[in-house]
């Protein structure tokens, strides 16, 4: 049997930096003359192709910077605790490439396996390490390459990586399982909503229709200046339209100090507020997500205070219903954003209390079972990362 060696990562796998492009040069996706262009929201667990950006071709100037299946999509330019997070680039249905804020790390077929690498560059020791080399400016992260290309790589014969990499690929399948679980579990709320009180933008049952602006308080936030020192760096969260995705917000990226909520004549905004994104290309505009933390938000929200007309995850599951029609209604140049004036003339439907609290009941008993099983894919979690190290120190 060949000895296994520790080669630096650069001996099996270079680093491409992506493309820039501007704002205005955005295309729908499938225009002629047009390429795919991954950016870092496409950069997910697994790669995420549910809003991918498009550009035209003639930005490309090398053809290395097209992707292959086997790529490693790698965030260079985000906040500290997301620099470094990759995805694994599998056969895509278009040609694609990538934008300047990720970076393509491309192995060597002869040297190394590409699931192999993928599982021990995305192991959570080498995404720490990755991390502890960023260079900060400001409050975004830069990926170290150079230091990247150093990293020690434990490197068996490649039979003996394949080996490795489909235990770990059977065991991912396993989480990848019960994440398509919770998935469906997070559509069930929107059907019960249809069961009980039909679509809401065709109100088939005749439910009173008012304007979100007549039954809450709508408000928005703002950006410190990023150049002032100390606006950055506190314990505020601070919430960004990219962050208003699925149901819940419980974290934010960024958190402000005292002084930063106060250079934006900032507040608070309470559990239980709904956070809408005004702007934003791709699909972020009209997404909405309930505050579980007390937080501000940038200028890009909008948000929506709790009342004692409704229950705020009976308006939420109403504004996800009829996010289509939200998103329609912006208005602008190449980027048709919403604003408060739009987001508080949208029409809801307005059954009594108490069917509201009807539907958050039977939302509670999803929720449990919701719980249930993100507690069991925690535990999958935990031990797919104790056999990640394991296969990464010889003991697989």
């Amino acid at each position: 049997m060949s000895a296994v060696v520790a080669v630096p990562l650069g001996e099996v796998a270079s680093f491409l930096r992506g493309i820039t492009f501007k704002p205005n040069d955005v295309v729908p996706l499938g225009s002629d003359g047009s390429v795919a262009c991954m950016r870092t929201k496409n950069v997910q667990a697994d790669l995420d192709t549910s809003d991918v950006w498009a550009i035209p071709e003639s930005l490309v100037k090398r053809g290395d910077q097209y992707l292959a299946p086997g790529d490693l999509l790698v965030s260079s330019a985000n906040s500290w605790n997301l620099v470094g997070k990759c995805c694994f680039v599998p056969d895509l249905p278009w040609r694609a490439t990538f934008g300047g804020f990720i970076s393509v790390l491309r192995g060597r077929r002869e040297k190394v396996d590409f699931r192999y690498l993928y599982h021990w560059f995305s192991s959570s020791r080498t995404q720490a390490t990755v991390r502890s080399f960023g260079q900060q400016t400001t409050n975004i992260s830069n990926l170290n390459i150079e230091r990247c290309l150093r990293l020690s790589l434990r490197l068996p014969p490649l039979p003996e990586q394949r080996r490795i990499a489909e235990i770990l690929d059977k065991a991912d399948a396993l989480r990848a399982k019960r994440r398509a679980a919770l998935a469906q579990l997070d559509t069930l709320t929107q059907s019960i909503f249809l069961d009980m009180f039909g679509d809401p933008g065709r109100n088939p049952k005749g439910l009173p229709r008012v304007p979100l602006s007549s039954i809450a308080h709508i408000a928005t936030g703002g950006t410190p200046d990023r150049t002032v020192d100390g606006h950055f760096g506190g314990h505020i969260p601070w919430v960004k339209t990219t962050e208003v995705r699925g149901d819940a917000i419980t974290d934010t990226e960024e958190k402000l100090t005292a002084s930063g909520l106060k250079a934006i004549r900032g507040k608070l905004h309470p559990v239980g507020s709904i956070v809408i994104a005004m702007y934003g290309q791709g699909k972020t505009r009209g997404k909405s997500a309930l505050l579980e933390i007390e937080a501000a938000v940038n200028q890009a929200c909008a948000v929506i205070h709790p009342s004692d007309l409704f229950d705020s995850r009976f308006l939420l599951t109403q504004l996800q219903l009829g996010y289509e029609r939200l998103r329609g209604l912006g208005r602008g140049g190449n980027q048709e954003n919403l604003n408060l004036e739009l987001v508080g003339g949208f029409p809801v439907v307005l059954p009594e209390r108490a069917e509201q609290t009807a539907f958050a009941i039977r939302l509670d008993a999803v929720q449990r079972v919701r719980a249930a099983a993100q507690c069991s894919l925690t535990k999958q979690e935990a031990l797919f990362a104790s056999l990640q190290d394991r296969a990464f120190r010889g003991e697989l």
